[in-house]
């Protein structure tokens, strides 16, 4: 074919792929053509060159075949969808070229990351605010795990995105045209966007697609329409209850994307888990970015994953992850966790024996979908090989350690089937050598005596290449031609060679093939015999080779779910024994599990800034007579960690995990929502206050009596008497419409007296220490309230210039005594103007009004008899009466404060100017 045509054959390919790039067969190469192989040569910095022909210039780039899955992996990690096309050879001898696979960010098996690789597919049902359902499919290709939901309102659809963190998200019809929900998935997520064949999503079309794959489990989804299932076996795991139509459309687009991609790990994916988010504790997106559980907000720091992660294994690492991300609400669940972390701390020794044998486990969830994929190299078999022979060593450990024997940990390792371990494990040792190749073309993957054909023509070959190893000692001998060599190469193939100072020696039977400078190569008859039946026996044991390790391959591939089985447990495992050894480094306490509405801690810690500092621990108690906190207390002096380190402690609890405290009872709660501070997101055109107002409203309209509130600061951002009626309507729901635990911190001291008006809410302080002008912050959180913020304190410490904080001083010591302040520089010639602050009408009033009041008169009242009479009051235009009349007809009792919010906009924009 014409470079014209191979060009031209490349573009079309990759308009039937509509991938980003395609990488195309060309003999022992992968190639990139025009753009795309700028594209992979600016992104992999691979050399581009440029060919000519018939007029044209043309760029290309290209790897080894043996080389693209580096390559393939980097480009797709970069978020690149690449098309791989292959070659083939048909019976005519013309090479045609066909796209085998569409590499993209979800589908991508050979990642160099131990993170999970979710693919995402969102489906929305029903209109309107109360009506929208949104479907959801998770499906992570590496290791097999297939989750679906279904979520009431775009809100929840986004915090379930946020837990999983897909690489790669497929909108439905009806998602694709909602900007507002698609820019909230980008901005939280990093994510790629996908947009796949509607049809795909369509509810008939998606059953077909998840009965053909996992049989009859459409009832447990509720999208059944009475059909029969496939002849595959799968399990719907998790809520029996049916979770609708729309759970069903996410996982059949998902299916069918899979299959398009030509992935070919589907077959890994053997398990269907349907779960409904309230089977988890409520983290929006915001909390858990504000708690920082698997990331920190800044980037700098750790996070409480990388604080507690004493993993041993990838796949133990995942799965503690996942857990801080989704923590449970089932009590059995938790303590039967809590019982295993409680046995692998205290039986020390057995702990790290255990921990020694699992580090040497390899993630079986991945080789498993390897398997089934067909990329799975005699290297992974070898893995899979090791790491099942671990599953009877771990049992012995367990077994001979009376803590760990009655525990839940036994429960875990029996889950697996042990005879079919077993089994596979000597089917791969039987067939697979000790340490094999990583390739299988070169032989020597398969053991010797697994297969007498295979033996027969090894043995065959050795003897035949021995024959050649001593043919030049055997010609010596024979021609008396002293200097005379064996050699081989691609061109020539097996040869003699004779220097030709002795070339008056050679033999007749010797045929010449070869001059060189300074000798002559020959070959004979029978030396041209033994090397075609080299070749022949070398090409065919390479053939039965790749044979026997196909069928071996597929049969692990066949026992995928057994890999996953023995992965699952050994990784729950592996976070259940990290967890212990933190709690015994960090002298962490097993958490009593109480009742909700209760959430008392005596000396808690919080569980990262202690690993870094000097921590002084605090006592919380929260119960139902005692459901709302308001921490008052110095900037800098501890209350949002006090605050945090309330929200992990009950996390790590409903985790399964023991906590940073003396003594804990936690009391299990559906959700935990906090609101610690905004960044500003001009960008997006909203401004800090309005971020602030927005999760402000989220909590007010999702919290329940049996959760946990998280409030630093409300109101702040915007004037102070706005701020503080926000603060107080607030506190005034939460206490008396939601319920739910609250710790509130705030600056605004007039708060405090709630707790002499609202029976469950009580005030707490953090302590200060001043003595001789000199303020110490003593991190301890006592009763009652405090009545100083120590803002200009603080300052000082930022560094403000010393003249700024003297100032700042002396205006503060007036506004308190309510004593005249000066304007230095007011006057503009250098003098100053007196001015007092009137905290009644948030404004400052000139000298001369506030001596007039101090002696008891006005400063504007004109002596008897003097000037004219006062001129009486305007009438109010009819505008302004219905506002006043609006406002007077307003009950702040009936309204939740975002509606306060928007009465007092329209009020103010009917006002006239």
């Amino acid at each position: 074919m014409t470079a014209e045509g191979i060009v031209g054959q490349y573009l079309a390919l990759k308009r039937e792929s509509d991938a980003d790039l395609l990488a195309m067969q060309m003999g022992d190469f992968y190639e990139f053509f025009h753009e795309d192989a700028e594209a992979v040569g600016r992104e992999l910095d691979l050399k581009v060159s440029e060919r000519s022909s018939g007029g044209e210039s043309y760029k290309m780039a290209g790897v080894p075949l043996s080389e693209l899955t580096p390559y393939l992996t980097a480009l797709v990690e970069r978020g690149y969808r690449v098309a791989v096309a292959d070659q083939r050879e048909r019976e005519d001898g013309e090479i045609v070229r066909e796209i085998v696979r569409v590499a993209t960010p979800g589908t991508l098996l050979e990642t160099t990351s131990e993170e999970a690789r979710y693919l995402a597919t969102v489906v929305r049902e029903g209109e309107g605010a109360s009506g929208e359902r949104y479907g959801l499919a998770f499906v992570d290709v590496t290791t097999g795990r297939f989750h679906v939901t279904t979520v009431a309102g775009a809100g929840a659809a986004c915090t379930e995105l946020y837990r999983f963190a897909p690489t790669e998200v497929l909108p439905g019809p009806e998602v694709r045209g909602d900007d507002d929900l698609l820019a909230r998935i980008e901005e939280r997520v990093e994510t790629t966007l996908t947009l796949h064949a509607t049809e795909d999503f369509a509810p008939g079309r998606a059953r077909h697609a998840v009965r053909e794959h996992f049989g009859d489990v459409l009832e447990s989804l509720g999208g059944s329409d009475g059909g029969r299932g496939g002849s595959r076996s799968g399990s719907a795991e998790g809520n029996a209850d049916p979770i609708g139509e729309a759970a069903v459309r996410a996982a059949g687009a998902a299916l069918s994307y899979l299959s398009e991609t030509g992935v070919g790990a589907l077959a890994s994916v053997t398990r269907l888990q349907p779960y409904r988010p309230d089977d988890h504790v409520e983290l929006d997106a915001t909390t858990q970015r504000n708690l920082e559980l698997t990331e920190t907000m800044t980037g700098a720091g750790r996070s409480l994953y990388e604080t507690i992660d004493r993993t041993v294994t990838s796949a133990g690492g995942r799965l503690l992850k996942e857990w801080l991300g989704r923590p449970r609400r089932s009590r059995g669940e938790l303590e039967r966790r809590q019982s295993t972390v409680a046995a692998f701390a205290h039986a020390a020794l057995a702990r790290e024996e255990f921990r020694e044998v699992l580090g040497e486990a390899y993630d079986l969830e991945r080789l498993a979908s390897r398997s089934v994929s067909g990329s799975a190299s005699p290297g992974d078999l070898l893995r899979v090989r090791e790491t099942l022979a671990l599953l009877p060593r771990l049992v012995e450990v367990v077994s001979d350690s009376e803590r760990l024997r009655e525990s839940p940990a036994s429960e875990v390792l029996s889950r697996p089937d042990h005879e079919a371990a077993a089994d596979l494990r000597e089917a791969l040792s039987a067939a697979l050598a000790d340490d094999p190749p990583n390739a299988v073309a070169g032989g020597g993957v398969i053991r010797h005596g697994f297969d007498d054909e295979l033996d027969d023509l090894i043995d065959r070959l050795e003897a035949n290449r021995e024959w050649f190893e001593t043919l030049d000692e055997r010609e010596r001998r024979r021609t008396g031609i002293s200097r005379l060599s064996v050699g081989r190469n691609k061109t020539d193939g097996y040869y003699l060679q004779v220097p030709k100072a002795e070339a008056d020696a050679v033999p007749d039977d010797y045929e010449g093939i070869k001059t060189l400078k300074n000798a002559q190569r020959y070959v004979t008859d029978e030396l041209r015999e033994r090397e075609r039946e080299i070749l022949r026996l070398e090409e065919r044991r390479a053939d039965l080779e790749s044979e026997l390790f196909g069928e071996l391959r597929d049969e692990v591939a066949a026992r995928a779910a057994l890999l996953q089985d023995v992965g699952r447990a050994f990784a729950e495992l592996d976070a259940l024994a990290s967890l212990a050894v933190h709690a015994v480094e960090r002298d962490w306490t097993r958490p009593e599990l109480a009742e909700p509405g209760v959430l008392d801690v005596e000396a808690g810690r919080h569980p990262v800034v202690e690993t870094d500092t000097e921590f002084v621990p605090n006592d919380l108690r929260l119960d139902p007579d005692r459901r709302f906190l308001i921490v008052t207390g110095p900037n800098m002096s501890g209350k949002s960690t006090y605050m945090r380190q309330a929200a992990l402690i009950t996390l790590l609890a409903q985790v399964g995990s023991f906590v940073p405290a003396r003594r804990a009872r936690v009391g299990v709660v559906d959700g935990i929502y906090t609101r610690v501070g905004a960044l500003d997101e001009l960008a997006q055109g909203r401004s800090t206050f309005m971020v602030e107002m927005q999760e402000l409203s989220n909590i007010l309209h999702s919290a329940t009596e049996e959760s946990l509130v998280i409030l630093d600061e409300v109101g702040r951002g915007t004037a102070t008497y706005d701020g503080i009626s926000i603060a107080w309507a607030a506190t005034e729901y939460l206490h008396n419409a939601v319920g739910a635990m609250t710790l509130f911190a705030t600056h605004y001291h007039e708060l405090t007296t709630l707790a002499d008006h609202l029976p469950r809410v009580s005030n707490v302080h953090v302590a200060v220490d001043e003595r001789d002008g000199e303020v110490t912050f003593l991190r301890t959180v006592e009763e009652g309230a405090t009545d100083r913020s120590y803002g200009v304190y603080v300052a000082d410490l930022a560094g403000v210039p010393t003249p700024v904080v003297e100032r700042a001083d002396e205006v503060l010591d007036a506004l308190r005594e309510e004593k005249a302040v000066e304007a230095k520089g007011g006057s503009g010639d250098g003098g100053t103007v007196q001015a007092v602050f009137d905290l009644g009408s948030g404004s400052f009033r000139g000298a001369a009004e506030a001596k007039a009041e101090a002696d008891g008169g006005s400063a504007v009242d004109p002596p008897t008899g003097a000037g004219p009479e006062p001129e009486p009051e305007p009438e109010l235009d009819p505008e302004t009466e219905r506002v006043l009349a609006d406002l007077r007809d307003a009950d702040p009792n009936e309204m939740t404060p975002l509606a306060a919010l928007q009465l007092i906009e329209d009020l103010r924009g009917r006002l006239p100017e």
